[in-house]
């Protein structure tokens, strides 16, 4: 499967187009909505998720509430459009409205793509790159990524993610709740913590931060249960399905690090204390006795959980903005000003599942096929099969 996006923040839409969905499986609108839900949500967020409340419209693909193997167009509207058009629209400016023109950006924040885009693009209004570069993009990433969580549920793959830590304040979860806790507690937590103490901490570093004008970052995990062995491969660096799913992460907005399992603490441990111990049983076939390397050997996974966590640095729009340069006077004056969020690691856990759920989903039909889901959920039992028997 593949898809490209299209849109800007404050344009009239976000649109995603999906290629290569066998044909057969339910899908609904709601199916999404539900998704684009939960990525509004989270303690930390700005005015702008008092706007827009996210509604899909499924244009191509699906009839009568199943995919029919065409390419699938999803639309979702910006409502803040309306106060935007002007700013915004496709059609050429008479010179009077170029001189009038108000929200013109010329003094780019520091760890935002603005002056980047700019010099690379050629653009003196950095709104051409903000708009775009904006993590209101994620909207229909996520729509993407709900379309491979039905995917995968049909299948038996469930998906579930969480908050690990936030502004230094780290839950203690300890890995030892079933992926249906995980979902119900994530979702009663408006920071999607699985630890009530360090949630309640969590919310207040948050309101701290938007007191003083700033913004905190943290560290979101995903969790994948009921794969298969053998999904990705070995034979090539750009097959390994552990790669693919770390790339995805990192091309989340702000988002700058990652790690499977344990991580970086496996540098600072002897192997014996790293590697996953293998076993066999009738009723299972082969297990791990540990899942430290987090359901990935070879860049394959080995039948465990996959668990990925990825590092999403401080948003860098700041209300109280740190110095830069106007390009057109080079002076030195604070940075640009956009409505923004505190804190959006919680929205950010949901759009990180959604966009794993992506990776795997393709690694899924790349071993079992694409043209109908019966098709592959026969394939891949008969695969479980096989390899418990191995």
């Amino acid at each position: 499967m593949r898809y490209l996006t299209a849109g800007e923040s404050h344009g009239p839409q976000l649109t995603t187009i999906l290629e290569g969905l066998p044909s057969g499986l339910e899908l609904l609108a709601e199916d999404i909505n539900t998704e684009l839900a939960r990525r509004q949500l989270g303690y930390g967020r700005g005015r702008r998720m008092q706007i827009e409340k996210d509604q899909v419209q499924i244009l191509s693909g699906v009839r009568h509430a199943k995919s029919t193997g065409a390419p699938i167009a999803l639309v979702v509207e910006n409502k803040d459009w309306t106060h935007w058009k002007n700013y915004m629209g496709a059609e050429p400016l008479t010179k009077e409205q170029e001189e009038n023109m108000k929200r013109q950006i010329s003094r780019p924040r520091p760890g935002h793509a603005d002056l980047n885009g700019a010099i690379k693009y050629n653009h003196r209004d950095m709104r051409n790159v903000l708009e775009r570069s904006s993590a209101r993009e994620t909207t229909v990433r996520v729509a993407a990524g709900a379309v491979a969580k039905k995917l995968l549920n049909s299948l038996g793959i469930q998906v579930a993610g969480h908050v690990r830590m936030i502004g230094g304040i780290e839950s203690q979860y300890e890995g030892d709740m079933s992926l249906e806790e995980i979902k119900r507690v994530s979702e009663e937590s408006p920071v999607r913590s699985l630890d009530e103490e360090a949630g309640n901490k969590m919310m207040q570093a948050i309101d701290d931060a938007k007191k003083n004008g700033d913004s905190i970052g943290g560290v979101v995990e995903v969790i994948v249960e009921g794969l298969p062995v053998g999904l990705g491969s070995h034979v090539h660096y750009d097959r390994k399905l552990d790669a693919k799913i770390a790339g995805a992460v990192m091309s989340i907005n702000a988002f700058k690090g990652v790690e499977f399992g344990i991580g970086f603490e496996a540098a600072r441990k002897p192997g014996s204390e790293v590697h996953d111990e293998i076993q066999w049983s009738e009723s299972e076939g082969y297990t791990r006795k540990t899942n430290r390397l987090g359901g990935f050997e070879g860049g394959m996974t080995t039948g465990m959980p996959i668990v990925v966590k990825g590092v999403m640095k401080p948003i860098p729009t700041l209300y109280k903005p740190l110095q830069s340069v106007d390009i057109d006077s080079k002076e030195p004056f604070q940075a640009s000003i956009e409505r923004s969020d505190s804190c959006a690691v919680p929205a950010a856990s949901v759009v990180a599942e959604n966009v794993v759920a992506w990776e795997v989903a393709c690694s899924i039909l790349d071993k079992f096929g694409h043209d109908r889901i019966e098709e592959i959920a026969d394939a891949l039992d008969r695969y479980r099969t096989y390899s418990r028997e191995f």
